[in-house]
């Protein structure tokens, strides 16, 4: 689908519970301390599509995705009451890519033929790291060995599936990472999300990292562990399509995308964020984060929506910004100026381009170059002022 396509509308369906808290995640996830009500989620989820599509308007929808928490803990047939509920609410393209987070352990891969059947065409698996020792410290319940089964299971079962890793862990080396990318990229097909890890606040590793206990690579090495990334990944032919995913041709996650590009989505279930066009205004809306809270608050009044604010036109810009700048497609910066109503500064463009961070392109288009991309967040702050 052409950049910036206008025709991308996502729905985000967040199921929150796992197994287990995983120590570096910051996500809504909670680890279910009784058998969960599935027939309960069921009506939720029912009655909160609903008022999603009543806000939103009647749109075809191009690509759902499962999150969470861990969404391979869900029933098949809970996706398959979800995804015909959407159905009977917007409408879904024909072709729409479906995509379901799963973890790699067994007990969860046997569920892989149901969610295909349900209609999921598109697994993200998270096998996060190609050692076992790496696998236990962040908390994972998965062996290498374990993990590979279920991800040659996905491939056998799914005609696209991604591969996801986590680099720059505790004590990691450069030569570490190069053997074990490079092992997994034998196993991958045509995409690969490689996310580094980052130290959030309310983690077990926040907590550890504050108190000395926990050493992560510092940023020379966080930037070696990045550039060994784009050699082999580019060498695989998978593009870096976006900061953190990589992707052989068509092979793009069209969900992220949707968020990239800006385009509207609709989040449902506790803890979903939306970004909407209501009356011709973009919406911001946060759900309930807390299962229970959320659940009470649909069945009251139909939503478990927490909060709802429209965003003025500097917001829009500056999460346009925040968003196209990950892209190697880069932003269109006549969108941009409609979106924020003022054209970027002049003088913070050129001196960006004349340092390489940044570099004009199809007369109208602005993106990050490699170098850029290092210091992304520093660049944005720079074009925002």
């Amino acid at each position: 689908m052409a950049a910036d396509s206008k025709d991308l509308f996502g729905i985000y369906v967040h199921w929150p519970y796992c197994l287990a808290k995983c120590p570096y995640c910051d996500f809504n996830s909670h680890v279910a301390r009784a058998q969960i009500d599935e027939a309960r989620f069921k009506a939720a989820y029912t009655r909160e599509i609903a008022h999603m599509a009543d806000l939103s308007g009647r749109k075809k929808v191009t690509s759902i995705f499962f999150g969470g928490g861990t969404p391979s803990l869900m029933s098949a047939a809970l996706v398959g009451d979800i995804l015909h509920q959407i159905s009977q609410h917007w409408g879904i393209t024909d072709g729409a890519e479906i995509t379901l987070e799963a973890n790699p352990t067994s007990v969860e891969a046997k569920s892989f033929a149901g969610y295909r059947a349900a209609g999921v065409n598109r697994l993200s698996v998270g096998i996060q790291a190609m050692n076992d020792a790496d696998l236990k410290a962040l908390g994972r319940m998965h062996s290498v060995d374990e993990a590979l089964v279920a991800f040659k299971l996905a491939q056998r079962t799914f005609a696209r599936v991604s591969f996801d890793l986590i680099y720059a862990r505790p004590h990691q080396t450069v030569t570490q990472w190069r053997d074990e990318l490079a092992r997994a990229i034998d196993y991958a097909d045509d995409h690969m999300s490689l996310y580094q890890l980052t130290i959030e606040p309310k983690t077990a590793f926040y907590d550890l990292y504050a108190r000395g206990k926990l050493t992560i690579p510092d940023d020379d090495l966080a930037i070696a562990l990045y550039d060994v990334t784009q050699e082999l990944t580019e060498a695989a032919g998978l593009n870096n399509y976006e900061i953190s995913n990589h992707a052989g041709n068509g092979a793009q996650s069209l969900h992220n995308l949707t968020y990239w590009r800006y385009r509207d989505y609709a989040g449902i279930g506790p803890g979903a964020h939306s970004r909407l066009t209501v009356g011709n205004k973009k919406t911001a809306l946060h759900h309930h984060l807390d299962p229970n809270k959320w659940l009470t608050e649909v069945a009251t009044n139909g939503h478990g929506i927490a909060a709802q604010e429209i965003l003025g036109n500097a917001e829009q810009g500056q999460e346009f910004l925040l968003m196209g700048l990950r892209l190697e497609e880069g932003i269109d910066l006549n969108r941009y100026a409609a979106i924020a109503k003022k054209s970027l500064d002049d003088e913070a463009v050129s001196f960006l381009a004349e340092k390489g961070f940044i570099e004009l392109f199809d007369s109208h288009r602005l993106r990050a170059t490699p170098k850029g991309k290092r210091v992304l967040n520093s660049i944005i702050e720079r074009l925002a002022q």
